[in-house]
């Protein structure tokens, strides 16, 4: 059963009988979501007594770490093993011509903790595992539950769309209220951070890296963060919406979105003269990154960049930040108004990313 997010409130409600009267199990498949789910909760979900149980979870879901979270069991694991940037897009590559997820999914275990909802997305079949997966395992529920747990599956386009996620997600574990305040605090993050970025300053040129070999630029809320933060993206800029006109200023930046990450060519961003390059590969630590950014280092085209030249390169924790559609994106938002307005005072403290100095 796939439920979205407008429907999602009934199926929550009607799903198993007394569900609400009892706690209700959430397994999450999808980190960001997992990040959702304790910001409307806080670690409340990890306790065996509250009404909302956090029961089940992703490989990837490593954040927040308090030492409970260890105790949660993990239900999935990745295929492909990370070596260089060139290696993984061939595994990915190869793995995704067969039709198979990239991910496998422990279905017994997931049926034996019988969850009442399923925390899941369809946006990226390459950055976690995919709904046709989750619901192959739903189905192997049904065959030892009295009725199949509900699924939730995201597909946030923009850090609207992000903030809209974690209201349906309160809906659905019957926390709105919970909810609505997580989303107003994050809104007054982004309110106040964006308050240090004058209209009248000239844009910064940002690169924003996704993907070193083949290279790709960020896409969907990212292009939105950097034109927020003061910056513009030209090989991946925002676009007005339909039926919303100019979408000018800053009420209109609520109307504007960008496309999915894509592929570029070197000389594209040559070509585009970036002062500021964002170095972020999905998924990667920010060691990782680091190596990445040094490989990268040694190709020529590279330093014709004026970001290069001047010294403007910023590596960022690609597991942890901008690439997970969850809370921390308005973190990632305050990182690049101090970085691109020169306001480390800005910056999150904490916040996992590092000046690159060849």
């Amino acid at each position: 059963m796939h439920v979205d997010s407008e429907s999602m409130h009934e199926a929550a409600t009607s799903g198993v009988p007394g569900l609400l009267a009892s706690a209700m199990r959430v397994v999450s498949l999808l980190p960001s979501a997992t990040e959702m789910l304790l910001a409307i909760t806080g670690p409340d979900a990890l306790s065996l007594d509250n009404r909302v149980r956090f029961v089940g979870r992703s490989h990837e879901c490593d954040w927040p770490a308090p030492p409970a979270m260890k105790h949660v069991p993990v239900l999935t694991s990745a295929r492909t093993k990370f070596t260089t940037s060139s290696d993984i897009d061939r595994q990915v590559r190869e793995q995704l011509s067969t039709g198979e997820s990239l991910y496998t999914l422990n279905a017994d275990l997931l049926a034996d903790l019988e969850p009442d909802l399923i925390l899941t997305q369809d946006l990226c079949s390459v950055c976690s595992i995919d709904l046709s997966a989750v619901q192959r395992a739903v189905e192997q529920c049904a065959l030892r539950q009295y009725d199949p747990p509900a699924v939730l599956s995201f597909n946030p386009q923009t850090v609207e769309g992000v903030l809209d996620d974690i209201l349906a997600l309160g809906r659905a574990i019957e926390e709105e209220p919970a909810a609505l305040a997580a989303v107003v605090r994050l809104r007054e993050r982004m309110d106040r951070a964006e308050a240090y970025v004058s209209p009248f300053a000239q844009r910064v040129n940002v690169a924003f890296l996704e993907w070193t070999d083949p290279v790709f630029v960020g896409g969907h809320w990212t292009p939105q963060l950097i034109e927020r933060a003061g910056g513009e993206h030209p090989l991946n800029p925002t676009r007005a919406t339909e039926h919303s006109g100019a979408a000018a200023g800053p009420v209109g930046q609520t109307q504007r979105a960008a496309g999915k990450s894509i592929q570029v060519s070197p000389a594209d961003i040559v070509a585009s003269r970036p002062e500021v390059v964002i170095l972020c590969p999905c998924g990667l630590s920010l060691k990782q990154g680091i190596a990445e950014a040094r490989a990268l280092a040694q190709q020529e085209w590279l330093q014709e960049l004026p970001a290069v030249r001047n010294g403007r390169i910023a590596v960022v924790d690609g597991n942890q930040m901008f690439n997970r559609p969850g809370p921390r994106l308005v973190d990632a938002l305050e990182f690049l108004v101090g970085f691109l307005n020169d306001r480390p005072e800005l910056i999150p403290e904490g916040f996992p990313w590092q000046p690159f100095v060849r």
